[in-house]
């Protein structure tokens, strides 16, 4: 069982968390690439095993925590696979978020997910901070792409709250990561984002899955973090497509009233020596 805490409510774009602890724990899960069938593998790595180990790690190391994260291709291409989301997070008493990949199917996806604990996109808020999650699915392209929509409502949502330190996440990852072929399928507007982020002094984190690696870096006092698949995992700094030997992995976060975070990935194999990654300065 996930860990227990108060009740969400259902069907709702905006979650209000009663009084927040301080800081506030967050675990992000990036990357399923869940099937339908219980035995499916991508690229050697049999994805539903591999999720119930960083989850199991996850509770063992991170409980109790305020909400989960889901960053995009909770499925590959499967919408069957779905159902493993429902069975492994379903019975979650904080809320679950999710955001749709590349390799998510939209429609069935806000089918299967419904109802609480989870919610899909929309914005949620935990103690003195607001959480914005983005929708960077573009059909039939392993690229993404904001909508004018998702950046004005992006652009909406900060202005509405000045006053609460915010975390920005997506699925696609908005500047370069430094593998060309990577770079090639990651979000097409980016300076679009930026260029509204830029406008609010409250976005504190901006994070992204979809890279199968880990970032840390900063740009304009907002820390950037990207987040490692919880299956396989890309070679860093790649010139052409590359598996990575690291293992599965998550991110966790603490939120803290006065703006600070605190982050570090752990990678599943390695938990208990789990350390932040030295920043990259970004222009």
């Amino acid at each position: 069982m996930l860990p227990r805490a108060r009740s969400v409510r259902k069907r709702t774009y905006i979650t209000e968390s009663p009084v927040s602890r301080a800081p506030t724990r967050i675990v992000q899960l990036t990357d399923l690439h869940l099937y339908g069938a219980a035995d499916g593998r991508l690229r050697g790595i049999a994805t539903l095993p591999s999720l119930e180990a960083a989850l199991a790690t996850a509770r063992a190391r991170e409980a109790p925590w305020e909400a989960l994260l889901l960053t995009g291709d909770l499925v590959q291409d499967d919408p069957v696979g779905y159902q493993h989301v429902r069975r492994l997070f379903g019975g979650s008493a904080v809320p679950v978020y999710c955001i749709p990949g590349n390799h998510d199917e939209p429609a069935p996806m806000r089918a299967a997910l419904a109802s609480a604990p989870f919610q899909i996109c929309g914005t949620a808020r935990h103690g003195e901070w607001l959480l914005v999650m983005l929708d960077s699915f573009q059909h039939g392209m392993a690229a993404g792409r904001l909508a004018p929509g998702e950046l004005a409502r992006l652009d909406a949502a900060l202005a509405a709250n000045p006053d609460r330190h915010a975390l920005v996440c997506l699925h696609h990852h908005p500047l370069a990561a430094g593998s060309r072929w990577l770079d090639t399928v990651g979000l097409q507007n980016g300076d679009e984002l930026f260029e509204v982020l830029d406008r609010h002094r409250n976005v504190r984190v901006l994070l992204w899955g979809h890279v199968h690696q880990a970032f840390d870096g900063e740009r304009r006092g907002v820390r950037l973090l990207g987040t490692p698949s919880t299956c396989a995992q890309f070679k860093p700094g790649s010139e052409q497509f590359a598996i990575d030997e690291r293992p599965p992995g998550y991110r966790w976060l603490e939120l803290h009233d006065d703006g600070r975070v605190e982050s570090a990935v752990v990678w599943i194999e390695t938990a208990a020596k789990a350390a932040p990654l030295p920043r990259v300065q970004a222009g």
